[in-house]
């Protein structure tokens, strides 16, 4: 299984992680992966009140949730917004 290593900002709770993906799974699977693990890092007190999108910190974009994330444009070092 390929991973990449990115760095997820959450405005949130003003933290940024270093957080290993698979790049096999659909961007939507990977906003649910990164709550849990946002979620166990700071004793579940990470609650959006709706499903949170991930953006290209760079250019500001929403990555397709349908989309893998080989077929996106995320790649090792990329830095994303779980807003």
């Amino acid at each position: 299984m390929d991973k990449i290593l990115v760095k997820v900002y959450v405005p949130m709770l003003e933290k940024i992680y270093d957080v290993w993906i698979p790049s096999h799974k659909r961007i939507y699977n990977v906003i649910d992966l990164l709550i849990k693990v946002v979620n166990e890092l700071n004793d579940n007190c990470y609650k959006p009140k709706k499903v949170p999108m991930l953006y290209d910190k760079i250019t500001a974009q929403p990555y397709d949730i349908n989309l893998s994330v080989k077929e996106s444009t995320m790649r090792s070092g990329t830095e994303i917004v779980l807003l």
